[in-house]
């Protein structure tokens, strides 16, 4: 790995960006950063980043720009559009992508960029949520060369629990969305075992306790079966967020001859609240949706 690789850049600081941004810093790593809105690279700044006018001066900075943005709409603007990372000298440098887009334009946003100006390209989406990311727990799910993950590796460390390379360019995108197809539907059952037990009689806050430990329990039923309950207040993802990779990995199915009815059906109770005002929500809506107030 060259010495000067120690030059990072990053590009969107949001929910999960930011976090992981200052987990490069606290490492020590030398951050270029530029965000859509200055309010979160001014706290990158804070932290001893450098703040850069644009992605192209991010990507002209740095030897290795992570970008971490909402959708694959947002990709293609930060990387292909007006000062975006494509108008930067990218040889020898290399794009690690921590958003979670489509597979199909990964791949095709890939050669479109080494056609350009010569950057390599590495899909790392990754799981965990917020907390893991501000803990540096987060799972990466990387799709590329192994030349270009073994380059990174070396930072993923500072932001993830373990990173894997799944196989080629959308590989790491593919193996995101089964994680969301997990996560979605699995917010959806645990909404409706804890509303069957309120109907029921039964205390759905002790439920969660009395699973502890069982066949049933898991991190996403501890963690986000008393949001929905309405005993923690705290920004851990969105409703119209978890639509959108759901949608897509419906699309990727279709096109796979993947049956995906579970899927199928989250999607659609996702897109309820979202058509209900309810897209910028957490996910006690789903358990609201299911039966007025926690």
């Amino acid at each position: 790995m060259a010495e000067t690789d120690a030059m990072l850049g990053f590009v969107g600081l949001g929910l999960m960006g930011l976090p992981m941004a200052r987990r490069l810093l606290a490492a020590g790593c030398p951050l270029t950063v530029w965000n859509r809105s200055p309010k979160n690279a001014e706290a990158a700044r804070a932290d001893g980043a450098r703040v850069a006018a644009s992605a192209t001066e991010v990507a002209n900075a740095t030897n290795i720009v992570f970008t971490c943005v909402t959708n694959t709409a947002a990709m293609e603007a930060v990387v292909f559009g007006p000062n975006g990372i494509a108008e930067a000298n990218g040889e020898g440098k290399l794009l690690v992508d921590n958003s979670s887009i489509h597979p199909d334009a990964t791949r095709a946003f890939a050669e479109r960029l080494a056609r350009i100006n010569g950057m390599s390209w590495l899909d790392a989406p990754v799981s965990g949520g917020v907390a893991g990311a501000e803990a540096g727990t987060l799972a990466v799910l990387a799709g590329g060369r192994q030349a270009d993950f073994d380059r990174v590796a070396p930072y993923l460390t500072h932001i993830s629990q373990h990173a894997t390379l799944m196989g080629g360019l959308g590989a790491g995108q593919t193996a995101k969305l089964c994680n969301q197809m997990i996560v979605g539907c699995t917010f959806v059952v645990i909404a409706e075992a804890l509303r069957l037990a309120g109907n029921s009689g039964v205390d759905p806050r002790a439920l969660i306790d009395a699973m502890s430990g069982g066949f049933a329990d898991s991190r996403p039923l501890q963690i986000f079966g008393p949001r929905m309950l309405g005993r923690i207040d705290e920004p851990l993802g969105h409703v119209d967020v978890v639509l959108k990779d759901l949608d897509t990995s419906l699309d990727v199915g279709r096109g796979a001859m993947s049956p995906m009815p579970m899927t199928a059906t989250a999607s659609e109770i996702y897109r309820l609240l979202v058509v209900d005002g309810a897209g910028g929500a957490e996910f006690d809506a789903i358990y609201r949706l299911f039966g007025g107030e926690a």
